[in-house]
């Protein structure tokens, strides 16, 4: 059994060798390079949003909620602004809270009901390298939206904010 193995083994590096020697002689250099952020960003700052908007709670939330997507999804460890590698800044300027997605027609013995509303989060974002000086990425204008049933705009809310938290960590590991 052992012998039939080693056989079935020494055939199957056979094949690979005669696949991989070729392209590596063949000066194959296409590969993967770029992405993510440089390799000296390891801690973050997160400051504080601007809130631009009449909703107070919006800068504890987008903050705390970017904050922890730099620590979980990019693996940046938290620091202060004048120690941080990078330092994410943003201003919130729009929170659009119970716009009309949806919604049946009336009729004569009741009025339109609506059955889908969304909520509409706009935000400036950057990423600056503080180290080198430059801004990573940048964001003007980001807008996202959260859909809910209504009289549950909290709902809406975390779903608009899981999206913008995408959105930043896909900016942040996009640098082409």
């Amino acid at each position: 059994m052992l012998r039939h193995l080693t056989r079935r083994f020494g055939a199957v590096r056979s094949v690979i060798a005669a696949v991989a020697v070729p392209l590596a002689a063949s000066g194959c250099i296409y590969g993967f390079a770029g992405g993510g952020l440089p390799p000296h960003i390891r801690t973050v700052a997160v400051l504080p949003f601007d809130n631009q908007t009449a909703d107070p709670l919006l800068t504890q939330e987008v903050t705390e909620a970017v904050s922890e997507a730099m620590q979980s999804n990019l693996g940046l460890r938290p620091a202060g602004e004048s120690t941080a590698d990078a330092v994410v800044r943003g201003v919130i300027t729009a929170y659009e809270p119970d716009l009309t997605l949806s919604y049946q027609p009336g009729q004569a013995d009741r009025p339109v009901q609506v059955t889908r509303r969304r909520v509409r989060l706009t935000v400036n974002v950057e990423i600056v390298d503080q180290r080198e000086g430059r801004v990573l990425w940048q964001r003007s204008g980001l807008t996202v939206d959260g859909e809910y049933e209504p009289g549950n705009e909290r709902a809406g809310r975390a779903e608009a904010l899981r999206k913008l938290v995408k959105d930043i960590v896909d900016g942040a590991q996009s640098q082409w």
